[in-house]
């Protein structure tokens, strides 16, 4: 993998190569100290990627990457900041967009709203939906009128206070305590009918 320029700095420790492009920012010392561990890069990039040829791509671009960063923190153990700096870059680029795989939509393959739910939970919920029509009858004018707008029409608390003319506190407070008033319906009615 010796794609990048050699030269000697053998005698010097990953700190002194780090201290010297840092004070220099001659790129020799960082090339120096990037070959000492560019199989270790090279192994994480083809373990994610599985491509040898995209992976040997990466590993040029975490150098690029490297040259910036290296200047931005203070690096004790470069080793493990290296690995832990290839393994970041190789799971930003997988979950890029253009990683994304498409699948076109094929209605085969969904299952039909019947044949996806019995017909004894469709009755079920029948019934619930039957029983929170029951309930929101019996709620006060003003919070019957606030909740549905809210709930059935998708309004927001200023649009049903100019629809109805009450004050905005007011609008939230029916929704609020229509909304409690609605559970407790559906809690008695649902524990009567346990009770049967």
């Amino acid at each position: 993998m010796g794609f990048l320029k050699n030269i000697s700095n053998n005698n010097l420790s990953d700190n002194e190569l780090i201290a010297a492009f840092k004070q220099s920012g001659e790129i020799n010392y960082l090339s120096e100290l990037y070959q000492r561990y560019m199989e270790l890069v090279f192994g994480v990039c083809l373990k994610y990627f599985k491509e040898t040829e995209r992976s040997k791509d990466a590993v040029m671009e975490i150098f690029e990457e490297l040259t910036v960063k290296l200047k931005q923190y203070e690096v004790g153990n470069f080793k493990g900041w290296l690995h832990v700096l290839a393994r970041n870059y190789c799971l930003m680029q997988l979950r890029s967009p253009r990683n994304v795989k498409i699948t076109e939509f094929n209605p085969a393959f969904m299952q039909s709203e019947q044949n996806a739910h019995s017909d004894d939970e469709q009755l079920e919920k029948e019934e619930n939906f039957k029983q929170l029509e029951k309930c929101i009858d019996t709620l006060p004018n003003e919070q019957k009128q606030c909740v549905e707008l809210f709930f059935l029409k998708d309004k927001c608390y200023n649009e049903i206070a100019a629809i109805t003319g009450f004050d905005w506190n007011k609008v939230r407070s029916y929704i609020q305590n229509g909304k409690r008033n609605l559970k407790l319906c559906m809690e008695s009615k649902l524990s009567s009918k346990v009770e049967k």
